[in-house]
């Protein structure tokens, strides 16, 4: 499995990239499924949060949740005028709603753990220092 390290705008953009492409693909696959669309949201999430480099490690839960808005937009009902179409987002958001907290508890989860671990490497690291010295 690859590990990349993507910054804090890459792994924006790669969540961002990835739910459009996934809503697209399910709007002309499944006939606009948003139970389909959250549940591939779910890996997106996990992938933010192992992928994000250690510096931005908090931005994969804020990113995230911004990417299953901008991804919902082509499962949204089409409107016949802006109004419209916000109001059709909106009421895919709110219907959707427990994917996107489910999804954004994923990623604030995973880079919590990565977040503990770093820190205990560098503790030990320091302990193994001071025992040398």
């Amino acid at each position: 499995m690859p590990n990349p390290r993507l910054t804090g705008l890459g792994t924006g953009l790669f969540s961002v990239l990835v739910t459009v492409t996934l809503g697209w693909l399910d709007r002309l696959l499944l006939g606009s499924s948003q139970t389909a669309y959250g549940v591939l949201f779910l890996p997106v999430c996990l992938l933010c949060g192992l992928w994000v480099r250690r510096a931005d490690l908090f931005a994969a839960p804020v990113v995230v949740p911004i990417a299953f808005a901008v991804g919902i937009l082509p499962l949204a009902k089409d409107g016949d005028g802006p109004v419209a179409r916000l109001v059709a987002l909106a009421t895919a958001l709110a219907t959707q709603v427990g994917w996107l907290y489910g999804g954004t508890l994923l990623a604030a989860l995973t880079v919590l753990v990565r977040r503990v671990v770093l820190v205990a490497r560098r503790r030990r690291a320091t302990v193994r220092r001071w025992r040398r010295a």
